[in-house]
């Protein structure tokens, strides 16, 4: 039985790009067989297909995933790239933070890109940015289209691996695609002055080929990603700064809270430890805990 990975999902059909390099459109058989294992195809997703006609089949199989994120939807991603501007709109940390500790609870690895490099007049406030996340070691890379700068270190972290890409809308992640794949056809949307975001301009989640190996991800821009189903442990592994601290902890299982003794606190306290981070964890910790409550 011929075997591919879906690239693209749209309205129930599923486009499989074929082991020979074809792309094969298809429906998924035994869909109820799917829902009731509480599997559902994701773009990503290695299948097994049979064919039903010219250039058309169905899905019967979905083989097993080394990763799947539910917010974008796609599965098999080795690494992720989030995307955020330093300008038009603002840099914000919060919700870079939020799709960290997704990412980390899927051991990603992780790439932060800055993009807009060119509007930037402080260096500041770029060092600022890379003291933030220095704890936590994340690659970052700085860039801008109209200069080029910074495409080639992002292309080598891009070559050979599975991407996902992600960021709010409005931040040049569809620009950076563009640039990066220009046969692409990304929509480009205009920041709107009123809100400082752009509008939702990717509609789906697709997988798309580097010209030297690896494959990209782009994906829907998104405003809200809940932490819905993590628990306060998983979150306490999703700040990698922390993990040299938790042995120093007075109490095994601490939460960084309200404990006595605790490390992390004291390494915020100290300067060790960046305090906006710190700030975000406890939000994160809260909403996990109000989640549980009700």
């Amino acid at each position: 039985m011929p075997s591919g990975q879906i690239i693209k999902a749209i309205s129930g059909f599923y486009y499989v790009r074929a082991d020979e390099g074809e792309v094969i459109q298809c429906r998924a058989r035994g869909i109820f067989k799917f829902e009731k294992r509480k599997i559902k195809p994701l773009v990503g997703d290695m299948v097994a297909w049979e064919s039903t006609g010219l250039d058309q089949g169905v899905i019967t199989s979905v083989q097993p995933r080394s990763t799947e994120l539910l917010r974008p939807p796609i599965a098999n991603v080795e690494q992720a790239v989030v995307v955020c501007a330093l300008r038009e709109p603002k840099f914000q940390s919060l919700p870079l933070d939020r799709f960290l500790v997704h990412a980390e609870k899927e051991k990603l690895r992780i790439v932060i890109c800055l993009t807009k490099k060119d509007l930037v007049d402080e260096p500041e406030d770029i060092e600022a940015i890379r003291d933030m996340y220095r704890k936590a070691a994340y690659p970052i890379v700085t860039t801008s289209i109209r200069t080029g700068e910074g495409i080639a270190e992002l292309l080598d972290l891009l070559r050979g691996e599975t991407t996902v890409f992600a960021g709010l809308s409005g931040v040049g992640k569809s620009s950076l695609l563009n640039h990066i794949l220009p046969a692409s056809t990304q929509q480009v949307g205009s920041v709107s002055e009123k809100i400082g975001r752009g509008r939702h301009t990717t509609r789906l989640v697709e997988l798309l080929s580097l010209k030297d190996g690896g494959q990209i991800a782009d994906t829907p821009g998104f405003s809200q990603l809940g932490l819905k189903g993590m628990t306060a442990e998983e979150l306490t592994y999703a700040f990698p700064e922390y993990l040299p601290y938790l042995e120093s902890c007075r109490f095994r299982g601490c939460y960084h809270q309200n404990e006595p003794g605790c490390a992390v606190k004291e390494g915020v306290k100290s300067g060790e430890l960046h305090a906006t981070r710190y700030e975000h964890y406890l939000l994160f910790l809260h909403e996990i805990q109000q989640e549980k409550r009700y």
